[in-house]
């Protein structure tokens, strides 16, 4: 007897939303477990070319850590388009500038390069300080290891 795979479609899947602290969290740990989420590969129904992923909201995105010397250290680069125009800023420097760009960059390296991984970028919601406007949605707390 033969069987058929089961492929989740992207109506049928509940995408539920939660919340999660980032106060205290170490950077790229915390980013794939947000990526795995938003993907969906933590159901059962997991679907690798459909959307079955959750909604994610990060609070305390400018208190994320980053281990070793890496907040010294680590760079990010962008470029302007323009010749000689690569951009380059330290960790530390970004955190205090744009409290959630390093978040959403870690973890837009861990989707998928198309339009899937846009998509399922677009689910995650950063918010530096402690509040956030997604209350209707009644989200879920998710505790993460630490």
């Amino acid at each position: 007897m033969i069987t058929k795979t089961y492929m989740a479609k992207e109506n049928e899947v509940a995408k539920k939303w939660y919340v999660v602290d980032a106060e205290g969290q170490v950077l790229g740990r915390l980013a794939s477990e947000i990526a795995r989420r938003l993907r969906g590969k933590h159901k059962a129904i997991f679907t690798p070319h459909n959307d079955t992923g959750d909604f994610i909201i990060v609070i305390n995105a400018e208190k994320v850590r980053l281990t070793g010397r890496k907040m010294d250290q680590k760079m990010y680069y962008r470029h302007t388009g323009y010749i000689g125009g690569l951009k380059e800023v330290v960790a530390k420097t970004l955190l205090v500038r744009k409290p959630t760009e390093m978040l959403t960059l870690a973890v837009r390296g861990m989707l998928p390069k198309n339009t899937l991984g846009r998509r399922q970028l677009k689910k995650l919601k950063i918010y530096a300080g402690s509040e956030h406007p997604h209350s209707a949605q009644k989200p879920e707390k998710l505790e993460l290891l630490k």
